[in-house]
């Protein structure tokens, strides 16, 4: 099966914080970090991609931050998986020689068919629709992070 990346987890967890907290202020990266518990290295990286590809805007200075690119109902997961994928394409090697016949000719064809499955899949689920799920479990923006790492107890 597809394996869901750490960076993909990030991504969508970023653009999904920015969506929970769209106000009269953008969402500054030290906050989403704060409250999702994502690494830093990972999220500017993965902002930066985000913004490339119109998911996201970027406004830089003391009051900047992100910014949804465009409405909640027309971002959808597919949109922010590939910008990952394309994302991570970049730093891995591809080898084609790795492999037997039986994998170039029925395995992999058969893999990209389920791939590909999935993000027709993903491509009907707008950040909207995660949103409407944020609200339906009772997660207000400020939990978002919270319920996933509790705080530590200090004896």
């Amino acid at each position: 099966m597809p394996r869901l990346s750490k960076k993909t987890m990030f991504a969508i967890e970023a653009v999904l914080d920015v969506a929970c907290h769209d106000g009269e202020q953008p969402v500054r990266s030290g906050d989403i970090t704060e409250r999702q518990r994502i690494p830093r290295r990972y999220l500017e990286q993965v902002l930066q991609h985000l913004v490339h590809a119109g998911i996201l805007a970027g406004k830089r200075g003391p009051r900047g931050g992100y910014r949804l690119g465009r409405d909640k109902a027309y971002i959808t997961l597919g949109e922010v998986v590939r910008v990952v994928r394309r994302l991570e394409a970049e730093t891995e090697p591809s080898d084609l020689s790795v492999g037997s016949p039986l994998a170039h000719e029925v395995v992999w064809p058969m893999w990209e068919k389920l791939r590909d499955d999935m993000m027709m899949q993903l491509d009907t689920i707008t950040i909207d629709d995660l949103c409407q799920r944020v609200r339906a479990k009772g997660l207000d923006a400020a939990k978002m992070g919270a319920l996933r790492h509790p705080p530590r107890v200090v004896a």
